[in-house]
């Protein structure tokens, strides 16, 4: 989950132990003049666990307790499906189980380097087993199985015994995509036949006839290719193994510092699960995260291989206003400005990202191999580039002669670096004034999905629906709480207003929700309860407490530094906020949530705070009830909790058959049952959603926005969860609503003819 932030980055408040861990640490500056790997591991150690022990909120006591977490939770990150250590490298670690506390306060690497050698070892050893085992058909019909609970699978004893593994690991992937290429092949034998019929010369009503052209004729018996089982067979492992290489290719990319950050963030995961060692890439895209900008060209890259591709051009960058880059180019070179380009064929992709990358102005140009096989340089000046996808958005629908707004927030970004810039309680506000430009009734506010982000954004959003008033209460460890408020008498928005949320709204999310429910402003509907994130991160740059340090850039800490809780007192850790109208959720039972995380900080209260409700929603109680009988009724609703009770009870089957037939058996089990949720995929509510005047401007110049905002459109015309946030909206209106009769769409079938 994204972390909450304390107001601006730059201006946030330091521990007070900065000044003691400055002094204490300006020693480095003669003791750390090498660049070697292992000394600035044992500087990094030596920041961490001080940093944490004077600044976490609670922190843990390095004991032989906290000893065994680490050295388990480790080890499952370096090899969580058990593929590469043999049971002989554990029984060697395991002498280490409760020595890690001591290892960590002494600085010593023995541990690490024990493991990242062992593993370097076993990863290089299961190239040949993989080669090996796709270079020669599967048998599928011999009766075996393969079990694909991780957690509980011992360790091989022996390298015959992980052979063993990987060959049935491998087999089980092949079979089953085979399946997937046999039913395909099935399916296009019964086209092949319609085909057959559909070249016949068919009857019209005007007695005129019709046959199917040549070109399509042509198109549809190149789909109908019929294969023989071995050739489909041959295809799969032919897949496999691309997939293994590619996979072992980014493996090959990793680093010693990539596996040491594993290890960091094993030793910060104890103090709770929101705290984590940010190497210096991790710390830019966090920041890149939170603002949704970045300096570069506007494109998204992907590693194939030992090549670097164009996987996206991003709207209103300098690469796609340039139009010369594409989506599927390969770059060979990157040369900055008119200085000798450098190869980056089979280069890391973080370090091709790095030399693309650059300050707004400067030249990059890139040699890039077209998809047509032609070579280009392509030169570009970087740019300030906004990630689109992070802002919030809105769109007009229209129900029963009123408009309503949809705001969809993904988080709640800002810019520390920038007062000017974006920063969602800006945008939110904006929106705001747009949809009330164009005369809505009602707003739903859908922060589903939304990690979190920064904790000044929820006050200034909250603080658009209500007069004045607290909005958050933070405590800090061993200090009186803190309690943030919107003093602003003016309300941007004072007509109904719902929130939606789901399991996954975290952290200021939570705050927002929490803030709207307790002052009873609006109507919290969707999942059972949010995530239930109710700690706050500060983001500490480990930079600042050494001096002239030739090891390089040491990252940062994200360390959990407060706890915030509602104005009722409660805090949402743990217990998350509960929606004032439940509606069902496909993933309602599953364990995903903070109170299913390890180390996870306890739930507790404080005093509350004081505040007034808000009393002009004379429809409040009644529109919460309209809608708990209307899910109660509805029959799509019911499917979903349905289908929720079905994916808990499949998610612990863990054994499958190898055996083709069996295998098919179970399949089909498995596809009879998932039918009966088809309407679930195929639902459609009867609204039409449109972006605001601005937007659809902007979309008749930007083809690429006009696509992705059509697609969200639609999506919004499925989501039955949508659907009844604007009947409640409908419901708290103050002046009766004359509502249409629902005359319901007939659909055909497709695969029916008439």
């Amino acid at each position: 989950m994204n972390t909450i932030m304390n107001f601006m980055k730059r201006n946030y408040k330091l521990l007070l132990v900065v000044t003691f861990v400055s002094l204490s640490l300006l020693a480095f500056k003669s003791n750390f003049t090498t660049t070697s790997d292992p000394e600035k591991d044992k500087l990094l150690i030596e920041l961490l666990t001080f940093v944490l022990e004077k600044g976490h909120y609670n922190p843990a006591t390095m004991d032989d307790e906290f000893s065994k977490g680490v050295y388990k939770d480790y080890i499952e990150a370096l090899d969580p499906s058990k593929r590469f250590f043999l049971q002989a490298d554990i029984d060697e670690f395991s002498k280490y189980e409760l020595e890690l506390d001591d290892q960590l306060l002494n600085k010593d690497l023995t541990f690490f380097d024990l493991t990242y050698t062992r593993l370097m070892q076993r990863i290089d050893e299961s190239k040949s087993i993989y080669k090996s085992v796709l270079d020669k058909p599967f048998d599928y019909k011999v009766d075996e199985s393969f079990n694909t609970d991780y957690e509980k699978m011992p360790y091989a004893k022996n390298t015959t015994e992980l052979n063993e593994r990987w060959r049935k690991q491998i087999k089980l992937s092949t079979l089953s995509s085979l399946v997937d290429r046999l039913e395909i092949q099935e399916s296009n034998g019964k086209i092949d036949k319609d085909l057959k019929e559909a070249t016949a010369p068919l009857n019209v009503d005007n007695g005129l006839q019709e046959t199917i052209t040549d070109t399509k004729k042509a198109a549809l018996t190149e789909k109908v290719k019929i294969k023989t089982f071995e050739e489909l067979e041959k295809e799969t492992r032919e897949s496999s193994l691309k997939s293994l290489d590619e996979y072992f290719g980014f493996i090959k990319d990793l680093t010693r510092n990539d596996y040491f950050s594993v290890y960091l963030n094993s030793v910060t995961g104890r103090f709770d699960p929101h705290t984590n060692y940010l190497a210096a890439e991790e710390k830019e895209r966090f920041d890149v995260s939170m603002s949704g900008k970045l300096e570069g060209i506007g494109a998204r890259l992907q590693k194939k291989n030992d090549y670097t591709e164009i996987s996206e051009l991003i709207s209103g960058g300098p690469a796609w206003r340039g139009k010369q880059l594409e989506a599927g180019d390969i770059v060979i070179k990157v040369a900055q400005g008119n200085q000798e380009p450098i190869d980056v064929v089979g280069m890391r992709l973080d370090d091709v990202v790095k030399k693309i990358k650059g300050t707004k102005g400067t030249e990059v140009r890139l040699t890039v191999k077209k998809v047509d096989g032609t070579i280009k340089v392509i030169s570009i000046i970087r740019d300030i580039v906004e990630i689109e996808e992070t802002y919030a958005k809105s769109s007009i629908v229209e129900k029963n002669g009123l408009k309503y707004g949809v705001i969809y927030l993904p988080k709640f970004y800002i810019d520390f670096e920038n007062r000017e810039g974006r920063d969602a309680g800006k945008d939110i506000a904006l929106e705001v004034a747009r949809l009330k430009k164009e005369g809505v009734s009602g707003i739903a506010l859908d922060v589903r999905d939304d990690g979190g982000g920064s904790l000044s954004t929820v006050v200034d959003i909250a603080g658009l629906f209500i007069e004045e008033g607290p909005i958050v209460q933070i405590k800090s460890a061993g200090k009186r709480k803190e309690v943030l408020y919107d003093r602003d008498k003016k309300i941007e928005w004072d007509g109904p207003l719902v929130i939606m949320v789901n399991s996954f709204s975290a952290s200021a999310s939570e705050i927002l929700a929490a803030a709207i429910q307790d002052y009873k402003r609006g109507i919290i509907i969707g999942s059972k309860q949010t995530y239930g994130k109710g700690t706050v991160q500060n983001v500490i740059d480990l930079n600042q407490f050494v001096r002239s340090s030739s090891v390089g850039d040491l990252g940062a800490l994200k360390t959990t530094t407060q706890k915030f809780y509602r104005i009722n007192g409660g805090s949402t850790q743990l217990e998350g906020v509960s929606s004032d109208v439940v509606m069902p959720d496909r993933y309602a039972y599953l364990k995903m949530g903070e109170r299913d995380m390890h180390n996870a900080m306890p739930w507790d209260k404080i005093d509350p705070a004081q505040y007034a409700l808000w009393n002009n929603s004379k429809n409040f109680n009644q529109a919460i009830a309209n809608s708990k009988n209307r899910i109660a009724q509805n029959q799509q609703f019911q499917l979903v909790e349905d289908n929720a009770k079905w994916i808990d009870s499949r998610s612990n089957d863990y054994e499958y058959s190898l055996n083709i037939e069996k295998f098919k058996m179970a399949q089909k089990q498995i596809e009879e049952k998932a039918k009966k949720y088809k309407p679930l995929q195929n639902y459609k509510n009867s609204f039409s959603f449109k972006s605001l005047p601005y937007e659809m401007e902007a979309m008749s110049k930007d083809a690429t926005l006009k696509e992705k905002r059509e697609r969200w459109h639609e999506q919004l015309a499925k989501d039955i969860y949508v659907e009844e946030a604007l009947n409640v909206l409908e419901d708290l209106q103050t002046k009766k609503v004359i509502k249409k009769p629902i005359t319901p769409k007939l659909k055909t079938n497709p695969l029916v003819k008439s």
